[in-house]
């Protein structure tokens, strides 16, 4: 303190031998020792960013490590070379100047403060986007994302950052911030509702990991049906399959529903569920005939062959020789189709059979009787899936008239002329 104090009067006992006033020359010396401090900051400045950082930079881009190399691609050392100068200027500037200009010491002190609250907010907020691509680069599971976290730490470090700005501006205690915003809170939460609902809902998300990073899901309320490229604070964006983005409020991931297929995607197989409608004008008992005529269909001779023995033995128990289609119990073609999709299905080898497997028959409706398969393709490639889903309904469509059955369609224009013309 004393060699600042004697460097201060070697400026003023300077002026006042050349004649300057000593009114003028209490300010001259304060005006010279300030500019010497600012041309100290701006030499340390120098050597932070020019010397120091390339050094840094040099050795960084040399080592075989990639997290350092994330923190100086987010600036992270660059803003620490920032913090610099500000703390020369801030621990020098009160001991070089006298009581003569203290409240331009004050005024000083509280912008290079406000300036050294700013660079430590940024330092802090790069330093979590680089842990942020870190965990991108290094996780193992690359759905899972700490993006939300993130946001999350980045408006806890703004909104600290503000209150101490506003401490130091108008020399309250933080306390005192704190407690008097209280009666603004409902204020606050009208404001920041969206950002409030949004941390709730990433919260709620990445606690029970309803939706991840490449997660297949569908909502329709938002037309969203595709891949999930990223989920932040606020929102979820899904590429659909067209390649447009649809934009999905993160909080209406809770409040709203959507289908997530990661349950599809990890299980041994993708669901097959798709109907045929029969009229049920076509369904008869089968004849002598058809019997001797379906029991050379690889997939029914066995069937047929056990059913006439079954049939026989119960039509002769209940005593039925003639008319067993009405007394006695018989085949009929709509059965038969059905135990023939089942074993054409249980013969494909696209088709899981540990997993479900049903073919069954709906409640009538006006149309007909539907006639669903329920099973689940090997496949689970969307391209494949629907190759598979489309050969077997191919074959089935064309298998029908064999069994003398018709599938029900509404009646067309050509149905009608073909009606006129007759």
């Amino acid at each position: 303190m004393n060699k600042i104090f004697d460097f201060k009067n070697y400026f003023y006992n300077l002026l006042v031998n050349n004649k300057v006033p000593k009114e003028i020359a209490d300010y001259l010396d304060n005006l010279i020792i300030f500019v010497i401090i600012i041309f100290i900051a701006l030499i340390v400045n120098f050597v932070g960013k020019k010397i120091i950082l390339s050094i840094v930079a040099r050795y960084v881009r040399k080592s075989k490590n990639e997290i350092d190399d994330v923190f100086l691609e987010k600036k992270v050392f660059n803003r620490l070379s920032q913090l610099l100068p500000s703390i020369v200027i801030f621990y020098s500037i009160s001991s070089a100047f006298d009581d003569v200009t203290s409240k331009w010491i004050d005024v000083i002190k509280i912008i290079t403060e406000i300036y050294m609250v700013i660079v430590i907010m940024l330092i802090t907020i790069s330093f979590l986007k680089a842990i942020n691509v870190i965990h991108e680069k290094l996780s193992k599971n690359k759905s899972i994302t700490i993006k939300s976290y993130i946001q999350i730490g980045n408006i806890f470090v703004i909104i600290t950052s503000v209150l101490i700005i506003f401490s130091i501006i108008f020399d309250v205690n933080l306390s005192a911030i704190f407690t008097g915003l209280g009666a603004f809170t409902a204020i606050l939460m009208l404001i920041f509702q969206d950002t409030i609902k949004g941390l709730v809902g990433g919260i709620i998300l990445s606690t029970h990991e309803m939706v991840q990073i490449n997660d297949w899901i569908s909502m329709p309320k938002f037309n969203a049906d595709g891949i999930v490229i990223d989920v932040s604070l606020n929102i979820v964006k899904v590429q659909n399959w067209d390649k447009s983005i649809s934009t999905i409020p993160t909080y209406s991931m809770v409040t709203d529903s959507f289908s997530n297929w990661k349950g599809m995607e990890e299980a041994d197989g993708r669901r097959i569920k798709r109907s045929i409608i029969i009229d049920v004008k076509s369904i008869k008992f089968l004849t002598a005939d058809d019997i001797t005529k379906y029991k050379k269909i690889k997939h029914l001779t066995k069937y047929i062959e056990q059913k006439e023995i079954e049939l026989n033995k119960k039509n002769t128990e209940l005593g039925v020789t003639e008319d067993a289609n009405i007394n006695g119990k018989s085949l009929t073609n709509i059965g038969t189709f059905r135990i023939y999709l089942e074993n054409y299905l249980v013969n494909n080898e696209n088709i899981n059979k540990d997993m479900t497997f049903i073919v069954r028959q709906l409640p009538s409706t006006e149309s007909g009787l539907p006639i669903e398969i329920y099973v689940f393709s090997k496949e689970k490639d969307w391209n494949k899936y629907e190759q598979i889903q489309a050969d077997i309904f191919d074959h089935v469509l064309a298998i029908v008239p064999v069994f003398e059955l018709r599938v029900f369609q509404n009646p067309t224009g050509e149905d009608f002329r073909n009606f006129i013309g007759k």
